[in-house]
């Protein structure tokens, strides 16, 4: 009898931590993109519209000053947070047992907003990841009765808050499926039905919530369905070119992460530089600032040339790279989105300019931005689901998505093969090198 009642406690708080963790979650989303938009207004003076028009509207000092001072900022507020205890990752807190630092997520979840806001070229999912899963700790540990534990074990913690921050970033860019395949197949790694559930329920309520902040209506022009398979069959031409860019992204970033500096204050100075330097390189090109959404939003609407694709395509990656050696934190689903958006960007301008064909600038962005993506976060079924949600197009075009990510993965996956091989013979062959040498 005290198991069943057991048993049931523990279902019925589940199911309020589900209800809980959608509704928290979409506050969340909703809450860093007010704060967002609220710190681009206040840097660049313009109105809460795009951060493209917003950047391209303010004074030339603006643009320099605005990312230096929000770097400046954010740097103290890291040094000053990382000096009173450590900031764990997002995957090693869902991970690990025990309660969540929640106060330290959520500071550092403000900081990413305040920089991301000022102009730093990283992802702006970070924050309300992060924010959603603090909040959603919080939410499921209230349903317990009082003077009592939770019923919930471990692994339901897991999936709740992993589900949470799915669910956070399914809030900020209203991709319901997107978000629930995040929690699934990046945080947890499982198809369980129980885990399914949970993150579709937690990534729509959440989007709902967020709706009235986060909803955005932009009208593209998309190719006819009758140019699919030639869109597809250039997507995985180009799958090459996918892997290649993202594979270096991700080297890239490994290696500034490896290098970033101690929690010291030169974390000021650094991060005030890194905002220095991507606030002039936008007189240029005024896309790099912020997280991506500008880059792929201009190449959507053809406003790139083959010279300022293929710079973006450079600048993206390495301002990006800049940031975390000096010390940031923030998403990198969208400076990788927006670095492949170039590429596709430069290659369809290409082809336009230099063949009697004519291929639909947006269509090649995006299939070459869900490839890298793919790369990147090694998911392509997420990665064309979420490109596909997050631009909105006609739903032919999931084909040609899938196409990219799943050609980009097994080539990924090929190289990986090849190169373990090479390994192997290498490790082999040393003994036999020694020996002979030593005969």
């Amino acid at each position: 009898m005290a198991y069943g009642h057991r048993v049931n406690r523990r279902h019925l708080e589940f199911v309020c931590g589900v209800l809980a963790v959608g509704l928290v979650a979409g506050v969340a989303g909703g809450a860093t993109t007010v704060l967002l938009h609220s710190i681009q207004h206040l840097t660049y003076h313009y109105s809460f519209g795009s951060l493209l028009e917003g950047v391209t509207g303010s004074s030339p000092v603006r643009r320099a000053v605005g990312p230096m001072i929000g770097g400046a900022l954010a740097g103290a507020g890291w040094w000053w947070l990382r000096r009173r205890s450590p900031v764990p990752s997002l995957t090693e807190v869902i991970a690990r047992p025990g309660p969540m630092p929640r106060l330290t997520m959520s500071i550092d979840a403000g900081l990413q907003v305040l920089l991301v806001g000022t102009g730093a070229s990283l992802g702006r999912e970070g924050a309300p990841r992060q924010f959603a899963a603090a909040l959603g700790d919080w939410a499921t540990s209230i349903f317990a009765p009082p003077g009592c534990r939770s019923s919930l074990t471990e692994r339901d913690r897991e999936i709740l808050l992993a589900c949470a921050a799915g669910a956070g970033l399914a809030a900020v860019y209203s991709v319901p499926v997107g978000g629930a395949l995040f929690a699934l197949q990046i945080l947890l790694r499982t198809w369980n039905l129980r885990a399914a559930g949970t993150a579709l329920i937690t990534s729509s309520l959440a989007v709902a919530v967020a709706a009235p902040v986060t909803h955005d209506e932009t009208v593209l022009h998309w190719p006819d369905a009758s140019l699919s398979a030639l869109l597809t069959g250039l997507a995985v031409v180009l799958t090459p070119l996918m892997l290649g860019v993202g594979l270096g992204f991700n080297g890239l970033m490994a290696y500034a992460r490896h290098r970033g500096p101690a929690p010291t204050w030169r974390l000021i100075p650094a991060i005030a530089g890194a905002g220095l330097l991507v606030g002039i390189c936008s007189h240029h090109w005024p896309e790099l600032p912020g997280n991506g959404k500008s880059v792929l939003t201009v190449s959507l609407n053809s406003g790139l040339t083959v010279a300022s694709a293929g710079a973006i395509l450079l600048l993206k990656p390495l301002l990006t790279a800049v940031f975390l050696r000096a010390g940031a934190v923030g998403g990198m689903l969208t400076p990788a989105l927006a670095t492949g958006a170039a590429l596709g960007s430069a290659v369809a301008l290409s082809i336009n300019a230099l063949t009697p064909v004519h291929v639909s600038v947006p269509a090649v962005s995006l299939a070459c931005a869900t490839g890298v993506l793919a790369i990147t976060q090694g998911t392509p079924l997420w990665a064309a689901i979420f490109v596909w949600e997050l631009a909105r197009p006609p739903w032919w075009l999931l084909v040609v998505f899938l196409a990219a990510a799943f050609a980009a993965h097994f080539l990924g996956g090929l190289l990986a093969r090849f190169r373990s091989r090479e390994a192997q013979v290498a490790t082999l062959s040393k003994p036999e090198s020694a020996t002979t040498e030593g005969g």
